[in-house]
């Protein structure tokens, strides 16, 4: 099994190629999107109107170093919104010409990633070199019927994160995927709340989050349904109960995964993620892997990898997933929460 691995953009202390370099071997991709493109995430080289303007070259020298060691390229365009833009011409010219700049640039890329109908046609309806396009995990396909009504337009999928501990499923996927010469692709370290019901109001502020920071805000209020929710100690048990899959059982989706994707673009330590998951073991605080990670909730708590109990993974990969009717998790809880 092998790494797809969000990119951060290098500066004065910090380079992402020597980042990586230890761990090529693993390192099958590396997804990024192209400058202040909208995506997944917040916008890499503009804040509040300050531009990086060195963000380019940098971006594209390592674009190019990744080429040389035999790393495929995964463009993003995964926001959850492209306003106004979202079917139109300004946007297909938009897209191909970032895919035509690449393709001058590093000989082109091998993979985009998007969460867009849209952009999934205008890919596929190129001419010349062929890319694959895959279907985003904030599009949350996690069933056959999902696949089936999309099949027309990509290639491979990321499985709705919900489903990373239900083996069944994720066999009922494979199944169809293989016989329809489709990939499976799999989230391992999110640690977003399992069916969180802001999670289309969040992506669809992620799309917008650089005019939302020109507006002035609702103060007393907080966006994000997680931070609210986790305020409360009495709920830090779902904290267990999500979608991450620790380092110690990632080689038990094998039959599945040729390539599982680590969330790394935002997180403060890529480095202690990469290492964690490559060496199949982890001796920490476990919400540190994660994006988001959560640590800082249960300060000076935290969740020790190191004690969970040898039928976890058996227990939470076969459960019948109804939390509300079940204790295992809480008394995990109480096993792996150190002071």
């Amino acid at each position: 099994m092998k790494f797809a691995v969000g990119y951060q953009l290098s500066g004065e202390d910090f380079s992402f190629i020597d980042t990586i370099d230890p761990y090529i071997s693993r390192i099958a991709e590396v997804y990024f999107p192209w400058m202040d493109s909208a995506s997944g995430r917040a916008v890499m080289t503009r804040r509040r109107g300050y531009t990086n303007w060195h963000a380019q070259h940098i971006l594209e020298h390592d674009l190019r170093e990744l080429k040389k060691r035999g790393i495929l390229l995964d463009l993003l365009f995964n926001s959850n919104c492209y306003g106004e833009n979202a079917i139109s011409q300004h946007l297909e010219n938009s897209v191909n010409s970032v895919l035509d700049y690449l393709d001058d640039l590093v000989g082109g890329v091998d993979i985009v990633t998007t969460a867009s109908p849209a952009v999934a046609h205008i890919v596929k309806s190129r001419e010349g070199r062929p890319v694959r396009v895959r279907a985003s995990v904030n599009m949350r396909i996690g069933t056959v019927k999902g696949m089936q009504y999309t099949a027309h337009l990509f290639d491979e999928y990321y499985i709705q994160r919900e489903y990373n501990r239900d083996l069944k499923r994720i066999e009922e996927l494979d199944k169809w995927a293989a016989a329809n010469g489709k990939r499976l692709y799999m989230l391992v370290n999110s640690g977003c709340l399992n069916f969180c019901s802001g999670q289309t109001f969040h992506d669809n502020m992620v799309a917008h989050e650089e005019q939302i920071d020109e507006k002035q805000n609702i103060k007393a209020f907080q966006p994000h349904m997680c931070w609210n929710y986790l305020n409360d100690e009495n709920n830090w048990v779902s904290l267990l109960q999500n979608s991450w899959i620790r380092p110690e059982d990632l080689h038990k989706y094998e039959p599945w995964f040729h390539v599982v994707k680590l969330a790394t673009r935002m997180h403060d330590s890529m480095e202690r993620v990469i290492d964690a998951y490559c060496s199949g073991k982890f001796y920490g605080n476990l919400l540190t892997l994660f994006e988001p990670g959560f640590a800082g909730v249960i300060y000076p708590k935290y969740i020790d990898n190191t004690r969970f109990p040898q039928d976890w993974f058996e227990k939470t990969s076969s459960c019948s997933k109804n939390c509300h009717e079940c204790d295992y998790c809480r008394s995990v809880l109480n096993e792996v929460l150190r002071d």
